[in-house]
């Protein structure tokens, strides 16, 4: 199968595109270097797949001429512009083109030959959820991203409706090797590690259904090879939410001392729970989330020691 990845070098698509060729897959990886929000751990990700023999092609979603990606039998569209918190105010501007104008111009580069078009959409959407959030959920968007995102999946059901086969993941608080230095995890880790205190937004009673990322893999890698009605939207989400302490806690075990943090405002649109029902996936696609918190973060702070000693992103 040949397929097209956006945002190879991001976190998830650094560990989705060697997948794909481990699974005997012609892959094109493409990504924009120059729009990451973190583009040191974009670099960073870029070497690390060069190293397994994997290019990324340079490729700007919102000026380069995208019919070429069309071309393929599936398109894994994992680029855009991450976070809450930084889309508010200038952010704003940015994370629409980065998340809605993008994908309409890829959309439209795919109707032609109509490749499965897998979506990267956000538990965001929801808004807070007060039981599992299912698909068919009323969408409750409380902050400039997560907008974009319930944007970005209308614009795809319109291209379902007029032939795509697209079919639109909802990722829940993916967490792993190589995540984003501006993401939770990654702070706390790196404070306990450093001794030098992470900021904590909100009060940290905060849950999520945290998603190791070889999980998240798993399920994306599926969405482009199992028949699915088009237009289909799934949860990726383990079913079990965590709270905030009690993930700090867990991070102080394992490393031997808790991770110190600062107290900070709650960021606007930062959601009390999120909180994934997996029925949906685990009926269409034959995917649960398998890998448990401690055994997740274990395999985080082991990237996190081993790069210690080398650049860090």
């Amino acid at each position: 199968m040949r397929v097209v990845v956006t945002g190879a070098a991001g976190f998830i698509g650094s560990h989705l595109v060697p997948a794909l060729v481990a699974g005997g897959h012609d892959v094109l990886a493409v990504d924009a270097v120059h729009r990451a929000t973190t583009p040191r751990a974009a670099m960073a990700n870029r070497a690390e797949l060069a190293r397994a023999g994997i290019t990324v092609t340079e490729c700007d979603l919102l000026t380069d001429d995208l019919g070429p990606l069309g071309d393929a039998d599936a398109v894994l569209h994992l680029a855009g512009r991450p976070g809450v918190r930084s889309s508010w105010g200038p952010g704003e501007a940015d994370t629409h083109r980065a998340n809605v104008v993008a994908t309409g111009r890829l959309l439209a580069a795919c109707a032609g030959s109509r490749p499965r078009f897998v979506l990267a959409s956000s538990s965001s959407v929801y808004g807070s959820a007060a039981h599992p959030s299912a698909e068919c959920d009323r969408l409750e968007p409380r902050s400039p991203y997560a907008a974009s995102k319930a944007e970005a999946e209308r614009l795809a059901q319109r291209a379902a409706a007029e032939g795509t086969p697209v079919v639109i993941l909802r990722y829940f608080s993916v967490y792993g090797p190589r995540q984003r230095p501006d993401m939770a995890f990654h702070r706390f880790i790196e404070a306990a590690l450093d001794g030098s205190p992470a900021p904590l937004y909100g009060d940290g009673a905060q849950s999520r259904s945290f998603t190791f990322v070889s999980d998240v893999v798993d399920a994306t890698v599926r969405a482009a090879r199992v028949p699915l009605p088009a237009g289909t939207v799934l949860n990726v989400g383990h079913p079990v939410t965590v709270g905030l302490h009690d993930a700090l806690e867990r991070i102080g075990v394992q490393l031997g001392v808790p991770p110190p943090t600062v107290p900070k405002d709650a960021a606007p649109g930062d959601v009390a729970r999120t909180w994934a029902a997996a029925e949906r996936t685990a009926a269409l696609l034959g995917w649960t989330a398998t890998t448990g918190l401690d055994e997740g973060l274990a395999r985080q702070i082991e990237w996190h020691r081993g790069r210690r000693g080398g650049s860090r992103g």
